[in-house]
């Protein structure tokens, strides 16, 4: 697999390629994308980056609203991460969300682009709430998977490292990465693209937490109060027809340098 040096890196996807949970609006989004851009910047000096994220999009919405800007602008590397909001959806349907990221891996491999993506991390572990997901995740990572492999796409495997569900690495939403999380699926993806320095170190887990999690009674008051902060927001955005990238266009439409400083 090529590996550098990249002179042009697009970003696509969601909130999680956004930034959301790694910084706010007010001081600016960093996020794994970002801090991709400083790693591969750090053996490809020169890099320009854009990031066509928005947050909310389904993978269908990327596609239509992303993929042709970003061939437009003629990366040699590229990400495509979607589906989770998807994977939320009543209706969903693993060979449609597949097909949508499918199509992107084809369209940008054919132009010379070396593609990566990811798998999606069994939200079950963090949430209990969402057992009836684990079905869901495991059917479109097989799909991902078997895609990626059709167009020589690398796979950053997050779905198989228990680290990946430590608490740590989430926001307090438990739905986007904390900036430990987006520091982690940065270097996942990178080892993946297999660049310069890399390695599985981001496969470690955590030193462990003193004393035991919460239980009983504590526990399922802390499940309450998430349950009240964060899904009652999201299923009254749904009941509304809205979402929360309404309005938002992307934070860095146009490629323009890396300062290599991997943090």
């Amino acid at each position: 697999m090529h590996n550098g040096p990249y002179t042009r890196y697009v970003a696509l996807g969601d909130s999680q390629t956004e930034g959301l949970g790694d910084g706010d609006d007010a001081i600016g989004l960093r996020g794994c994308a970002d801090r991709l851009a400083e790693l591969i910047a750090e053996a490809s000096p020169g890099l320009t980056y854009a990031n066509l994220a928005v947050r909310g999009r389904l993978a269908g919405q990327v596609r239509a609203e992303q993929l042709g800007p970003a061939l437009a602008l003629r990366p040699d590397v590229a990400t495509v991460v979607a589906g989770m909001n998807d994977l939320l959806r009543p209706r969903f349907d693993a060979d449609e969300v597949a097909g949508h990221l499918e199509v992107m891996f084809a369209e940008l491999t054919a132009r010379g682009a070396t593609v990566a993506t990811v798998t999606f991390p069994d939200a079950a572990r963090m949430i209990p709430f969402a057992r009836p997901l684990t079905g869901r995740v495991t059917a479109l990572n097989a799909r991902i998977r078997e895609a990626a492999g059709r167009h020589g796409v690398a796979v950053a495997e997050t779905h198989l490292h228990p680290v990946l569900t430590d608490a740590r690495l989430w926001s307090p939403d438990r739905l986007h990465a904390s900036p430990l999380g987006h520091e982690r699926i940065a270097a996942a993806v990178g080892h993946a693209l297999g660049l310069p320095g890399s390695s599985d170190a981001w496969t470690h887990p955590l030193p462990a937490l003193p004393g035991p999690p919460p239980s009983g009674p504590r526990a399922t008051l802390g499940e309450l109060r998430w349950a009240a902060a964060f899904v009652g927001p999201w299923v009254g955005r749904r009941l509304r027809g809205r979402s929360s990238g309404d309005g938002r266009t992307a934070k860095r439409p146009e490629p323009t340098p890396v300062r290599s400083s991997v943090a």
